[in-house]
């Protein structure tokens, strides 16, 4: 982690990733990156559905490939990079038959350092095997939830999940959240954990960083007006004024269970997340 003379105030609080003991090139693969526009928090009708997000500094697209579907051709590490779009980094790799693919970095890998995507690659940093053939406490990330259907859990910066056992037909990983969940052991995951893992460590330091990240000022309800919050109104400082805790719509939060009651994927779930500090 690299820190900062207190030059100002914002500057003695302000923790960063050092990139240049990790990052090896500046500028993205040309032929790899596209614009686009981000939803910053609307959905296709441009109604927001997640506040609190918009504006921030416009951002290159990689083109990251979370597919894997160049099986038996061994890929070559040949940079490591920053993403805007991601916590964790991604590496240019050249696959044996000359083609360049993005595909975020596990952690310890370097430049030069080769992988393979293959059902009988060996149990090493960033091979991509399916669930069954890894053995029982293997680290492993970029995990597929359907065989086939690219990798859609397990994808942050410093995150990994564990195999914990393997019966009928089924994997069981605990996940980063503490989940045990129960994959279909042809589904694909790659083996190791995610780089950047002092990413949780850092430190903005002031208001003006996160607005170049994209993230906008919460505002508390009780500094609201009554038609604007439950929280809202009252001279001065206010209680909460309810007796459970709820959110501007009236939903109760503070561990409340949101969860679907018959969602598809219950009977996947062999234990529940633990909530609170862990």
């Amino acid at each position: 982690m690299k820190t900062y003379k207190p030059t100002t105030d914002s500057r003695r609080h302000m923790v960063t990733i050092n990139y240049r003991e990790v990052l090896t090139a500046g500028k993205p693969h040309k032929a790899l990156v596209g614009g686009g526009q981000r939803a910053v928090g609307r959905n296709n009708a441009g109604r927001i559905t997640t506040r609190h997000k918009g504006n921030g500094h416009k951002r290159v697209f990689r083109q990251v490939d979370f597919v894997y579907s160049k099986k038996n051709i061994p890929a070559k590490v040949e940079t490591i990079e920053y993403d805007p779009n991601r916590s964790a980094f991604i590496a240019l790799v050249c696959y044996s038959d000359g083609e360049r693919r993005y595909h975020v970095v596990p952690k310890g890998m370097k430049v030069g350092d080769k992988f393979l995507t293959s059902a009988e690659a060996d149990i090493k940093t960033g091979n991509r095997l399916p669930l069954k053939n890894i053995p029982v406490g293997t680290f492993v990330y970029n995990l597929e939830i359907k065989p086939g259907s690219g990798a859609k859990m397990i994808r942050s910066a410093g995150n990994f999940g564990e195999v914990m056992a393997s019966d009928a037909g089924y994997t069981m990983i605990k996940m980063p959240s503490s989940e045990v969940r129960r994959f279909d052991e042809n589904a694909w995951a790659s083996v190791g954990e995610l780089s950047n893992e002092d990413h949780h460590l850092e430190n903005y330091g002031k208001a003006g960083k996160s607005r170049w990240k994209g993230i906008r000022p919460t505002v508390r309800g009780t500094a609201m007006n009554p038609v604007d919050h439950p929280y809202g109104g009252g001279e001065g400082v206010q209680g909460r004024g309810t007796r459970r805790a709820k959110s501007k719509w009236g939903k109760p939060t503070g561990g409340e269970k949101t969860r679907t009651p018959k969602k598809y994927s219950n009977h996947l779930i062999v234990s529940r997340r633990k909530k609170g500090k862990r």
